[in-house]
């Protein structure tokens, strides 16, 4: 054979083999490739996080920032958990929608604003919050690509501690190996108690089917009067509804709310026509004739009582998400609540397993999550990370609006610690009436000896913004004074906040 044949052939080869090469690196999928519906794993990822809501895709980007190998298994098939899909997301496009439209019904006349025939558009306004949530989901899609983050869509499960059994959601299987995996599953609606009433998402509905009713229900009966209830409440109030909710204790705001603010937080959502039954205990609920019935008792027991409804809200709260992670196979605890037993680093009962949000401990709040996520991360790739749970806010985004962050003045009380209490109210801040937007208060908690803020509380125009002041003067152990002294420009809601921190350690100048 002539060196020229030689030569062509070899050639030849090689581009054969370079073909060969370039089909089988286009079947990979990140650092996983699949054939014929299965896959198998190539090296192993420095990090895996299961779960693509608040704690896990942020868990899964700041990985990525450090330089891991990182993978985010995600079985709904958009990103952002409940939060962006079905819970904190379209609830505020629902919420700041609704009161833009109660607003313009009531409130615009007094403003020099005269306004008719306004009518309610609630196909659009559900289509208004279906685009913000695509836009935001798919947002999250754009920063894993850009942070080189492996998104699998697909339901994982433990074969081992490092290894994950990935049922994909497009059809096969893959496994996926990992050196340090971060549960964060989130939370689902949690049943009622005893099973007396079942969701349908119909006519007796959890938070993702009051988000999603086709018209305005003549009467809506809420079972709970946390943040969940009373946040779905207003929007259906606003548009139409009779509402009414029932709660089993003798205060709403649920966990963490301080006591005087709920009760004025009360008597706001009262003149604006929603009922409360506190104190009172819901036994059952029937559908019957296209309304439902529902039983109660006062909760220390006695006569039982019926509230008519066309819809029922059950926000009883939220529980850990572990169905089909099978935790078993790696040996990972949980405690009687179904939560995942984690300890100060976040740490699981077995080596290279943490676990953040929703599914372990604490309040189950979106940006609670979103901190362990970014510290979970640290301890993997530094050793070291921070979260603060005395300085995790909470707000509800009513109108007004409530918020807080650290102690509450039952606390307080009960701990047998010295405070002082600074308030002030909005009706005396400029801004405030500027707006004609002046119910509310700012509340500060001292340390009576010391000044330092133990607490804030506020209701009022703009709380959930204002309040982030309120937990960096918690964060870094600011005294009221620290905050009195800082120039807060004018005319700003803040200054109402600047004023609280005043009355606490001396005196206001506007009240």
């Amino acid at each position: 054979m002539k060196p020229c044949e030689l030569e062509r052939r070899s050639l030849l080869n090689c581009c054969q083999a370079a073909v060969r090469r370039l089909r089988h690196s286009a079947t990979q999928v990140g650092r996983w490739q699949q054939q014929r519906g299965l896959a198998t794993p190539s090296e192993p990822y420095d990090a895996v996080i299961i779960g693509g809501g608040p704690g896990g895709y942020v868990a899964a980007i700041k990985a990525a920032q450090h330089g891991l190998r990182t993978a985010c298994i995600e079985k709904r098939g958009s990103l952002g958990g409940t939060c962006l899909n079905v819970g904190c997301i379209p609830s505020k496009a629902m919420l700041n929608n609704s009161h833009i439209y109660h607003q313009t019904q009531h409130d615009l006349k007094r403003r020099g604003i005269d306004v008719s025939d306004v009518k309610l558009n609630l196909p659009q306004m559900l289509k208004a919050k279906e685009d913000a949530v695509t836009g935001l989901t798919k947002g999250i899609e754009v920063l894993f690509k850009q942070n080189k983050v492996d998104y699998i869509k697909g339901a994982a499960s433990f074969v081992s501690p490092t290894k994950l059994s990935v049922k994909l959601n497009d059809g096969g299987e893959t496994e996926v190996d990992a050196k340090n995996i971060i549960i964060a599953t989130g939370s689902e609606v949690a049943p009622f108690p005893g099973g007396a009433i079942e969701i349908d998402e119909e006519q007796i509905v959890s938070s993702t089917g009051a988000l999603a009713l086709q018209k305005v229900p003549e009467k809506l009966v809420v079972i709970g009067g946390g943040i969940i209830g009373l946040e779905m409440g207003s929007v259906w109030s606003r548009l139409g509804a009779q509402v009414t909710v029932v709660e089993f204790l003798g205060g709403i705001g649920g966990a963490g709310i301080d006591e005087e603010i709920a009760k004025q937080f009360q008597r706001s959502l009262s003149k604006q026509g929603i009922k409360f039954s506190l104190n009172t205990k819901v036994l059952s609920a029937e559908k019957k004739d296209g309304k439902v019935y529902i039983k109660t008792e006062a909760a220390k027991g006695g006569k039982e009582d019926t509230l008519e409804a066309d819809v029922v809200l059950v926000a009883v709260g939220r529980r850990p998400y572990t169905e089909g992670l099978n935790l078993e196979a790696a040996g990972v605890e949980l405690d009687n609540r179904g939560r995942v037993v984690i300890d100060d680093q976040f740490n699981t009962s077995v080596k290279g397993i943490k676990c953040i949000g929703d599914v372990t401990f604490g309040p189950m709040l979106a940006h609670k999550a979103e901190e362990e996520g970014i510290a979970a991360v640290e301890y993997i790739s530094k050793g070291h990370g921070h979260v603060n749970y005395h300085a995790i806010p909470s707000v509800v985004y009513t109108h007004p609006e409530v918020a807080w962050v650290g102690k509450t003045e039952q606390e307080l009380k009960a701990a047998g610690v010295q405070y002082k209490v600074g308030k002030f109210p909005f009706a005396a801040n400029s801004r405030a009436k500027t707006n004609l937007d002046t119910e509310g208060t700012v509340k500060f908690l001292t340390e009576k000896e010391t000044d330092r803020v133990l607490g804030v509380h506020i209701i009022g125009p703009n709380a959930g913004e204002m309040i982030a002041e309120g937990v960096l003067a918690v964060e870094y152990g600011a005294s009221a004074e620290d905050i009195a002294r800082t120039c807060h420009a004018h005319p700003t809601l803040s200054e109402a906040f600047k004023e609280g921190a005043m009355a606490a350690y001396d005196k206001p100048i506007h009240f």
